[in-house]
């Protein structure tokens, strides 16, 4: 009986992060589209009825490109995680070298890691691998990782570690950027958290760690943020392998 009321807990709990997470996201959605269509649409009145000078109009377009990079990322944040609530979706396990992780990301933010002049290391095994979903893994990596590059500052060293623990994975990135307050850190899941521009003035919707926590659920792990205001952040995956 005591194993029965666990599950069914558990099963409740489950239900209830779920419609939390789909209420939030509809949230988010509505009010940016609002928003970014609402703004365009004024902008582009308000030049046709001459209440702005096309001098003007111009000056306030980088603003409008800076939502509307803001909004296509939560459109596809959103999408990547609509496609694992088809009925047909499957974890698929396969067989990952860490360090392709590492060079994976590497290669995808070569340009900002430049932009800002932050070194990004490995460290750990380099012949390590781990049993996953690959595509869901380098989802859940992307998010954190651009978290850290965005709240790092120029010069500043990023790193991928890897530790094997028992049964399972360790998978950590590190930055020593602006931090997270600790007020903040206890909400950092909830859709009340406030969303920070990051040190060269990034944007985002804060839709990427509540995705990133859902597809975390999907692989069975956990996840662990550390952080100190000032002094960095560290955000640790915990993964258990699947059988191949």
């Amino acid at each position: 009986m005591d194993d029965l009321i666990k599950e069914l807990k558990i099963k409740i709990e489950k239900l209830e992060n779920e419609i939390y997470f789909k209420n939030g996201l509809i949230s988010i959605l509505s009010h940016d589209s609002k928003e970014l269509f609402g703004n365009f649409l004024w902008l582009v009145e308000s030049l046709e009825q001459k209440i702005v000078s096309e001098q003007d109009f111009y000056k306030l377009l980088p603003q409008v490109k800076s939502d509307a990079r803001k909004n296509l990322q939560t459109v596809q944040d959103s999408t990547a995680w609509l496609k694992t609530q088809y009925g047909n979706f499957k974890i698929k396990p396969d067989k990952i070298l860490v360090t392709d992780l590492f060079h994976h990301l590497e290669e995808q933010y070569a340009a900002k890691l430049e932009e800002k002049s932050i070194n990004f290391y490995f460290k750990g095994d380099h012949n390590s691998f781990i049993i996953s979903d690959r595509l869901l893994l380098e989802y859940i990596l992307d998010k954190i990782f651009n978290n850290a590059v965005k709240y790092s500052s120029t010069g500043q060293d990023i790193y991928l570690q890897q530790v094997s623990e028992e049964d399972q994975t360790k998978l950590s990135v590190v930055d020593s950027g602006t931090g997270i307050n600790e007020k903040y850190l206890a909400t950092i899941y909830s859709y009340d958290n406030p969303i920070f521009q990051g040190t060269a003035g990034e944007k985002g919707a804060g839709l990427s760690l509540k995705i990133v926590k859902n597809f975390i659920f999907l692989l069975q792990g956990n996840i662990d943020i550390q952080s100190s205001e000032n002094k960095g952040t560290t955000v640790s995956l915990f993964l258990p392998n699947f059988i191949a």
